[in-house]
């Protein structure tokens, strides 16, 4: 399998989708929004781009399950299995505020080999695959060499449906807060992940994601000289609802903190 060339292709997969994403925001009408549940939303374009993806990626030829967040396809989970989030962002791009993203990665198990997100608005599109490196726009991308959380900014994400462990969560909050440059909730986590692969954050942690939200992600942070782990410091990161990503240096000083307040 030649993981560059595929990545290659994919990039392009997921282009052709954020193409169609943004000509339909020009003329997207609220009336047009469904809920899947609580504070779930989506609309035709989720769906829509959710097509494009699995039928470019279907066209490679390559004996692969396919894990998706809007589920046009039957879930059939193999040996090689793509997972993918056609909008990252929706409640953004229903509100037209334009930071959302199309996110694809292949995963062998839960073993990434390969993760491309697109930022729609800002035609930017992050890339990487195993062993390969990690890239933006054709030119490589790496990790913030900043070393203390003090000089750090951090990304996050609000929970919008697991309510549960909130007062927990607003306490690592308010420490991080104190103990930062300060916290930015941009409201795609595919797209927190991308910047923190490209050194815009430090980290970033979230709770309650699903594997689609983050897999592309974990892919070019690790490839980018990050670190990922769960909240506990340990593997249970894609399908495990915790993840901390960061640039190595403040891993463990982002850990510390969550762990003295959430349970």
């Amino acid at each position: 399998m030649n993981l560059e060339q595929l990545t290659k292709d994919v990039c392009d997969i997921a282009k052709t989708a954020g193409i169609f994403i943004r000509e339909e925001r020009k003329s997207f009408e609220l009336s047009k929004v469904n809920s899947k549940g609580l504070n779930q939303l989506v609309s035709y374009v989720d769906i829509a781009a959710e097509k494009k993806i699995v039928i470019g990626l279907s066209q490679l030829n390559l004996d692969a399950g396919f894990i998706t967040e809007e589920e046009t396809t039957v879930k059939s989970t193999k040996e090689l299995n793509w997972i993918i989030d056609p909008l990252d962002g929706t409640t953004n791009f229903i509100h037209d505020l334009p930071v959302f993203s199309v996110s694809i990665a292949l995963a062998r198990g839960e073993d990434i080999l390969l993760g491309v997100v697109y930022e729609v608005m800002k035609d930017e599109c992050f890339y990487a695959w195993k062993d390969g490196g990690a890239w933006l726009n054709k030119k490589p991308i790496g990790v913030s060499k900043i070393e203390t959380l003090q000089d750090s900014l951090l990304a996050t994400g609000f929970p919008y449906y697991d309510f549960d462990g909130m007062t927990s969560y607003l306490a690592v909050l308010q420490s991080f807060m104190k103990e930062t440059h300060g916290l930015r909730r941009l409201g795609s986590a595919a797209v927190d992940m991308a910047y923190t692969a490209c050194g815009r954050f430090e980290g970033f942690f979230e709770y309650g994601l699903n594997a689609w939200d983050i897999a592309a992600g974990i892919c070019i942070v690790k490839e980018a000289g990050g670190e990922v782990t769960d909240f506990k410091n340990g593997k249970n990161y894609l399908f495990g609802k915790q993840i901390v990503a960061s640039n190595t240096t403040t891993h463990n000083h982002i850990l510390k903190t969550i762990n003295e307040h959430f349970k």
